[in-house]
């Protein structure tokens, strides 16, 4: 009886400094490496790019998708958002950029896992009495991604329980006291796994039926 090969599922993962992986000790703790990990534990076979860039926003990520275009991902991880609120870009003008990225991977034939904005209120530095205006920007920020994702079949992932995680437990930020730690990585992963498991079983039964 002859085999037949499987192709490897294509796992581009865009993005700012959380899709890189700033914080984590090592690369098998950032999001991509976990994310690949548990693909492969689930029988896929994964080809993992990462092309999230530290330090990014929004605006960035068009031409992150516009170089990866040549990859024809099967199944791509959004992580967007922190570097907009912290510099103050504008919602409307952050989500027509993220609409615009969303739709270049829909293109070219990639299923879209987005993580929309965290809620930076819980970011140690920031002051208790700002924490109200800042969670207000945050979800606003949200509100318009989650938008954005619908209208172009892109799927999010639920982060409230992530963003309450986050603001009790002190051990989930690195020694920046910003971006998460390898235990933080986890923590979202946590979250990401049964959102990207299922969006590649999706793929892969399309692909066979």
């Amino acid at each position: 009886m002859l085999s037949v090969a499987r192709s490897a599922l294509r796992l581009l993962v865009l993005g700012d400094s959380i899709a890189y992986g700033t914080g984590a000790r090592r690369p098998e703790d950032t999001l991509g490496r976990r994310l690949a990990a548990a693909l492969t534990a689930d029988g896929h076979d994964v080809d993992l790019h990462l092309r999230a860039v530290p330090g990014a926003v929004s605006a960035d990520l068009p031409r992150q998708a516009r170089g990866a275009a040549d990859l024809a991902a099967d199944l791509a991880l959004v992580v967007i958002g922190a570097n907009d609120l912290t510099r103050l870009v504008p919602p409307e003008r952050a989500a027509a950029s993220l609409d615009e990225a969303l739709r270049v991977l829909r293109a070219t034939g990639t299923d879209v896992v987005l993580v929309p904005a965290p809620d930076m209120s819980h970011v140690p530095f920031v002051p208790p009495a700002f924490r109200p205006l800042v969670q207000a920007a945050c979800a606003q920020l949200r509100q318009r991604q989650v938008a954005v994702a619908a209208a172009t079949g892109a799927t999010v992932v639920p982060v409230a329980d992530v963003n309450r995680a986050f603001g009790t437990d002190p051990a989930l930020f690195a020694a920046d006291r910003f971006h998460p730690s390898s235990a933080g990585y986890a923590r979202i992963a946590s979250a990401l796994t049964p959102v990207v498991l299922e969006a590649a079983r999706a793929r892969r039964d399309d692909t066979a039926a």
